[in-house]
């Protein structure tokens, strides 16, 4: 099978595009059929093994995936496919079911033509797709919708609270919009010029131009303020929060729940949630989206599809 490997951290050229051997289920696994999978802002921080702005997070981030190299040479978090087959101990799924989910945790990523899950991982989540929902959409929703609403859930957000949302175009932000709508937040989100309309169209209360006046951040408090995109600077955090305000962030620790994630189709089977997909890229088209994530303007999520 063809996959994208990468055996050095750098830039989107270290993606080598090879034939692979095809991965066979053990007992608790199910063999899937990659139909999409995305590049993220953290597949970027991965391939390059290293975070933005932060030595410590680099070392850390270098520490568990590999010093001087990758210790797992397949990348790509989230996936949606199609059970090609199933381990014997496999209950729950079966052939020609259409799954979606993350590979968190394990020795492989989801850029290639096959991957093997396990059915219950310690890390990893792994669902049907529902009616209504494409490949590419299912996609796209576990990594950012699970990240925003396990930020918003510990932060108990709560109806009328006030709560600004920096970085708010993103796939975490876009999320975060909707989820603290839903809750009955009253949304104030931060952006550029470029994605005013968007976030208007997801929900939000009020929208903040960064690019025009950042000092306008400064005029009002808010309950809870949630920086999508790890940018925020620091020192405004204490002037635009409540004194019992709470400021959260990406760089948070957060878990992968299935609860997470059947929450969030609730909201979709709602009409509550919309997933946004900026551009989509062909399977060969792989580095050539890892260019164009790298450059910090989609909005959304970009999708790769098989």
């Amino acid at each position: 099978m063809k996959a994208f490997l990468y055996k050095k951290y750098g830039a989107p050229d270290v993606l080598e595009y090879e034939d692979v051997s095809k991965p066979v289920p053990k007992k608790n696994e199910l063999l899937i059929r990659v139909k999409a999978s995305t590049v993220s802002a953290g597949v970027i921080w991965l391939r390059k093994g290293e975070y933005p702005n932060s030595r410590l997070i680099s070392f850390m981030l270098r520490l568990y995936f590999g010093i001087s190299k990758p210790r797992v040479n397949m990348l790509g978090i989230e996936y949606a496919g199609v059970v090609e087959s199933v381990g014997t101990g496999v209950h729950t799924f079966k052939k020609g079911d259409k799954v979606f989910g993350t590979t968190t945790g394990l020795y492989n990523g989801t850029y290639a033509e096959y991957i093997c899950v396990p059915e219950k991982g310690r890390q990893n989540v792994i669902a049907r797709i529902p009616e209504g929902l494409t490949m590419e959409e299912a996609a796209a929703l576990p990594v950012g919708g699970m990240t925003a609403f396990c930020i918003l859930n510990k932060a108990k957000v709560e109806k009328e609270h006030k709560v600004l949302i920096y970085g708010a175009s993103g796939s975490v932000g876009t999320y975060a919009i909707q989820i603290a709508k839903y809750y009955g937040a009253h949304v104030t989100a931060v952006c550029s010029t470029r994605n005013l309309s968007l976030v208007k169209s997801l929900g939000a209360d009020e929208v903040i131009d960064y690019t025009v006046n950042h000092d306008i951040l400064c005029r009002e408090k808010f309950d809870l303020v949630f920086d999508a995109v790890g940018k925020l600077p620091h020192q405004l955090t204490p002037l635009i929060l409540h004194a019992k305000g709470k400021a959260c962030s990406v760089n948070s620790l957060v878990s992968e729940r299935l609860s997470y994630l059947n929450e969030l189709l609730n909201m979709i089977d709602e009409q509550k949630l919309k997933i946004v997909i900026d551009r989509t890229y062909s399977f060969v088209q792989m580095v050539e989206a890892h260019e164009y994530v790298e450059q910090g303007h989609k909005r959304g999520n970009v999708v790769i599809c098989h």
